[in-house]
């Protein structure tokens, strides 16, 4: 592979069991690369090694005064130099390929990973990590794919010296055979301790890293609460920590470095020494004596590749671990899906909840757990989550029989659309009331039922099925017109359910760009702006951007430079373009004013008509233009019904959407009971409760 071959048509299916084992795979998938460099690195390290005997040769033919042996001599030295050129030349080529193309191959693997994996990523592994694997990680992998055959000519350099030596001069030759190997193997004992301090860099530069990029993401709420300084001095003392860990990781490097010049500093002295008695006793020439010198001398030249694969190695060894950790992630459901590639159409139900969401209606959620708002809109988008300790857990009969009594409530819940207008919630909250109680009773035949199927699933992924610990179990899939969303291939589940969750990112690039989204193309960008209510936000690119046409304004990376409310209101926009299946948005509107909510929430209704919404929110005014709105209380579907209703009746929901406390809740419900002890007091009845509320609510 060659770099303007680039990229890979297939990158391969790495090896992720360990960070060792996926660089042994890596090394395997560039063995034709590193063949070529081994052959170019021999070449390069041999005609080094072998200037000494030229040289040796050439002192030796002065000395006895031979012109013949000295031009060939000189010859011989030409054409090493040559060789040498023409070696190094190619090794730095075909070394730089190694380590572009492995970089490239490993980073369109986790580009794969990520596109698989979607949103599932970030959950399931830092953000700081995920940068930190895709820029530095990738270039120490591809530092030891590339440093890796000039270790290994320079190891067969030496080797093919030290023979050469023991043949040439026996005496002085078994000197330098038995001292490089020393030389080879003295820094081992120092590398344990030397990888450990680099570890221990490169975790505390993670987190700092980390920490950097959380502080960026989040500067415009710093300053608004006046946390930067707070933050400051975190990065500063997490910085200060790094620069301690790398002096430390430094000293170590320094002292093997220094090891690496001493001994072969000691090995030369005593070899020139022993050299020159047995010169003296006439055992040896000078011109051996010189040519033993040289390559003694040369050998400290790939003995410098040793350090380089040391170093190479504890730096790449544990961001090999890094990418291999993410590199085995994988989905709960196949990207393949079970289903043909079709986009089914019909009711949104989740049989965990009992969260039903008649077609081409817009149905409101209130959770009074943030979190629970995040995992069910990310459930009803079809990403899997694994059952917690405060959530229902169901075993695949449960899922088959929820998905029975999915299909029963959905065909009802739409023959009763048909009929009825949509003000009429009665119906609506019996096809709700119906499945919830259908998908709880199955939830609570599963609970009796269902250790077998947990025990099997436990014993196929690997895990002790008599382990006390309790086994976490695969929540069952939301359905689609009655089709488990799992069963879908990927493409198809994410075209017909999009999910906008609390924190949406825009890319950078111009609006045209940002809305540039597949789509249905039934809604225009102009449509989706004008519903997200995007006017202001307009204004405020063209101000900013020389060209007059706000589509082609650029948008900063993340929207920085946008306030949190226009970048909520863009990210809608693009939502409302993609014009899907069924749009689940997990508070659209918390970073906008009460009017501007107002209008995106008649906006919204008005674009979304036919069409399956869900908005899990708990403001007043999007609730109030919802078709149905549902609570959703501890994991389960309590109550179904109309915002206004639901405010006069449901206690819970009360509390969650007004923000209402236990003392303004007693305190109502105290009044409630005035209310009802006066109208049975004679004289007072209906007409004086009523004239005695305009009093109070007049005051």
């Amino acid at each position: 592979m060659q770099i303007h071959d680039l990229p890979y048509p297939d990158p391969g299916l790495p090896d992720a069991r360990s960070g060792p084992r996926f660089l042994l795979w890596l090394g395997r998938n560039q063995l034709g690369g590193q063949l070529k460099s081994l052959c170019w690195g021999l070449l390069h390290f041999l005609s080094v090694a072998s200037l000494p005997y030229g040289v040796g040769f050439a002192v030796q033919a002065v000395v006895d005064g031979s012109g013949s042996r000295l031009a060939l001599a000189g010859g011989l030295i030409l054409l090493l130099g040559a060789a040498l050129a023409l070696g190094d030349t190619m090794l730095h080529r075909t070394a730089v390929t190694n380590w572009i193309t492995a970089a490239a191959r490993v980073q369109q693997l986790l580009a794969r990973r990520t596109a698989a994996l979607g949103a599932a990523l970030t959950r399931r592994v830092a953000a700081g990590e995920v940068v930190a694997v895709s820029t530095g990680d990738v270039e120490k992998i591809g530092w030891f794919v590339e440093a890796l055959s000039r270790f290994a000519a320079a190891a067969l350099t030496v080797v093919v010296v030290c023979v050469g030596l023991v043949l040439y001069q026996p005496a002085l030759g078994i000197v330098v055979a038995v001292g490089m190997p020393v030389l080879a193997l003295a820094v081992l004992p120092l590398l344990p301790r030397a990888t450990r301090r680099a570890d221990q860099q490169r975790e505390k530069a993670g987190r700092a890293t980390e920490l950097a990029s959380d502080t960026v993401a989040g500067l415009r709420v710093l300053r608004g609460i006046g946390g930067e300084e707070l933050f400051l001095d975190r990065y500063r003392r997490a910085s200060q920590e790094v620069r301690t860990a790398a002096v430390r990781s430094a000293r170590m490097w320094s002292l093997i470095s220094a090891v690496q010049v001493l001994l072969p500093g000691l090995l030369l002295i005593a070899v020139v020494w022993y050299g020159i008695e047995l010169a003296r006793q006439g055992r040896i020439t000078v011109g051996e004596l010189v040519t033993v010198y040289s390559a003694v001398m040369i050998l400290n030249y790939p003995l410098r590749h040793f350090e380089e694969i040391a170093m190479a190695y504890s730096f790449s060894r544990p961001s090999a671990q890094r990418a291999a950790r993410v590199l085995s992630l994988e989905r709960v459901t196949e990207p393949g899906g079970l289903r043909a590639a079709e986009a089914p159409a019909g009711d949104l139900y989740d049989p965990v909840t009992g969260l039903l969401a008649p077609a081409g209606r817009l149905t409101a959620v209130v959770c009074g757990d943030p979190d629970l708002a995040g995992r069910l809109a990310d459930r009803l988008g079809g990403h899997p989550t694994d059952a917690d300790p405060g959530t229902r857990s169901a075993s695949a009969s449960d899922s088959a029989s929820a998905s029975d009594s999915a299909s029963a409530s959905a065909s009802a819940s739409a023959s009763d659309s048909a009929s009825a207008s949509a003000s009429d919630s009665a119906s609506d909250s019996a096809s709700d009331s119906a499945s919830a109680s259908a998908s709880a009773s199955a939830s609570a035949s599963g609970n009796g039922s269902g250790s077998g199927s947990d025990s099997d699933s436990d014993s196929g992924s690997g895990r002790n099925p008599d382990k006390a610990a309790t086994p976490v179990t695969a929540l069952p899939s939301v359905l689609l017109g009655g089709v488990p969303l799992d069963e879908l291939p990927l493409d198809t589940a994410r075209t017909a359910v999009l999910v906008q969750d609390k924190d949406p990112v825009l890319l950078s690039g111009t609006l045209a760009e940002l809305l540039d989204v597949p789509s249905s193309g039934s809604v225009r960008p102009e449509e989706a702006l004008a519903a997200a209510q995007c006017a202001d936000v307009l204004d405020a690119l063209s101000q900013a951007s020389l060209d007059a046409d706000p589509m082609n304004a650029r948008i900063t990376e993340r929207g920085r430079s946008l306030s949190g409310g226009q970048r909520q209101r863009l990210a809608l926009a693009r939502s409302l373009v993609t014009d899907p299946e069924a749009l689940v948005l997990d508070e659209p509107t918390s970073a906008v004013d009460s009017h501007t909510e107002a209008r995106i929430a008649e906006g919204l209704r008005a674009l979304r008509s036919g069409r399956t919404t869900v908005v899990l929110t708990s403001s007043p005014l999007l609730l109030d233009r919802a078709d149905r709105v549902v609570l959703v209380h501890e994991g389960t579907v309590a109550a179904v019904g109309e915002h206004r209703e639901l405010v006069l009746t449901e206690p819970r929901y009360r509390a969650v959407v007004t923000r209402e406390t236990d003392e303004e809740a007693a305190s109502a419900a105290l009044s409630r009971n005035a209310g009802t002890s006066l109208r049975d007091e004679p004289g007072i009845g209906d007409a004086g409760i009523e004239e005695l509320t305009e009093i109070e609510e007049t005051a």
